[in-house]
């Protein structure tokens, strides 16, 4: 369970910064070039997304809840904004979601 919950973290990272790198091009008139690192990290993140070993479906839903952690984290580290008591209790949401849906039973 800890491997899978690491590989999460590092596809939302890859998912955040590929999102993130467009937004500074877009938003802060940064270079257009850090389009190029963005779509590699997107590429990365859908290549990663594949190494799960449980039905897509399912990592998808569970991904989701370790990719809102990881963006709270990103927010607080990146964009200094540091996260309300509620942005805590949904992420605890999320990730008791996410130990539901991946420890739970498996069809053969």
């Amino acid at each position: 369970m800890l491997k899978v919950l690491g590989l999460f973290v590092v596809t939302a990272l890859a998912e955040i910064i590929g999102c993130y790198l467009p937004y500074l091009w877009l938003k802060q008139g940064r270079s257009a070039w850090l389009l190029v690192p963005a779509a590699l990290s997107l590429a990365a993140f859908a290549w990663l997304l594949t190494l799960h070993p449980h039905a897509a479906g399912r990592v998808y839903a569970a991904y989701g809840g370790v990719y809102i952690s990881v963006a709270l984290m990103w927010l607080w580290a990146v964009d200094s904004v540091r996260p309300t008591v509620t942005d805590w209790i949904g992420v605890l949401v999320c990730l008791l979601g996410v130990g539901i849906i991946m420890s739970g039973a498996r069809q053969v």
